[in-house]
């Protein structure tokens, strides 16, 4: 007992002075995206930031397709020393290990979670001459013309249709469900009028919030977005339980040293709370939401949970 007890101590001492030296190279950061997105933005600003605090250069490694696969299933089998990250979403960390039976990763037994980075408000958007005034009234047309009422996504199982999917069983009503090959160009169908309704990103119904060919009738999360105060919230609306949006966050591979995630944490979250790093996101319409590692280990489980309620009730399946 006393040998397994100098071992153990020695395996801590030896994990403390590893990171208190980390980084003595370049950190990977894998993105499941194309450059552009949520998830790629957000990885060359926090990126950029722990280069600058630590002097290592942080290199962003955009590896799309899959679902999120294959930058996941890279990330799950890199050697767990804190040199390889992903900046995953709410898709992969949450969405797919209950959409995909086959998923090729397990969030819990593969992957150590460091911090939440950033949130995205999803928002229920009409085009501006809709005579859908309000939630109540799409939920009287919907009633009026079941499965008739046509609701634009990003695409199949992604969490707006989950939204979707939610907001119709939560109020009785069926829905009619239109993937787009993401927000840009379903907002852009909205805004020309060949569809009725949206569940989007708030980011990108933004342009045509300016121009007035699409309004908001309420956002998807418990709470109102600071990008639309007077935007009443789906829940205020008389949706009940629906609470979503499209976050991101960074997860190392499991098995990566205590210490070392312990400083990830504390230097993430440091960036996250800066004035400049702040403002960059607000402008393409996002928060920064810094966060403790327990924290967004309990909102996956949180999601996940709820999500998979959704998938098995509305009987969702992916592309």
């Amino acid at each position: 007992m006393r040998t397994m007890l100098a071992l153990l101590g020695l395996m801590l001492l030896a994990q403390g002075a590893a990171a208190q030296d980390y980084p003595t190279k370049p950190i990977h950061f894998l993105v499941p995206y194309a450059p552009g997105g949520p998830a790629d933005i957000a990885a060359r600003l926090v990126g950029g930031k722990l280069t600058e605090a630590w002097g290592q250069q942080v290199v962003v490694e955009n590896k799309p397709g899959g679902n999120g696969f294959i930058a996941m299933s890279a990330a799950a089998k890199a050697a767990p020393d804190g040199y390889t990250l992903v900046m995953a979403t709410i898709g992969e960390a949450a969405i797919a290990p209950v959409l995909f039976k086959d998923a090729p990763y397990s969030i819990e037994r593969d992957f150590a979670p460091i911090s939440l980075v950033s949130d995205a408000t999803i928002v229920l958007a009409v085009h501006g001459d809709s005579p859908l005034k309000s939630v109540a009234d799409v939920i009287t047309a919907a009633k009026a013309q079941p499965g008739r009422i046509s609701v634009g996504s990003p695409g199949n199982g992604t969490v707006n249709q989950i939204v979707i999917e939610w907001m119709a069983l939560n109020t009785g009503t069926q829905l009619q469900h239109i993937p787009y090959k993401g927000s840009a160009p379903a907002a852009t169908a909205i805004a020309a009028g060949e569809i009725p309704l949206g569940m989007l990103a708030s980011s990108s119904v933004a342009p045509h919030l300016k121009t007035g060919r699409v309004r908001v009738l309420a956002v998807a999360s418990a709470k109102r977005s600071k990008f639309g105060p007077d935007w009443p919230t789906l829940q205020q609306a008389g949706v009940a339980d629906v609470n979503a949006s499209t976050w991101t966050a960074l997860l190392a591979p499991h098995g990566t040293p205590q210490p070392i995630l312990d400083k990830l944490n504390a230097e993430v979250v440091k960036a996250l709370e800066l004035p400049d790093i702040k403002e960059r996101f607000a402008a393409g319409g996002v928060e920064t939401i810094p966060s403790s590692a327990a924290e967004l280990a309990a909102r996956i489980k949180q999601d996940s949970a709820q999500f998979g309620l959704i998938v098995q009730k509305a009987n969702i399946k992916p592309d």
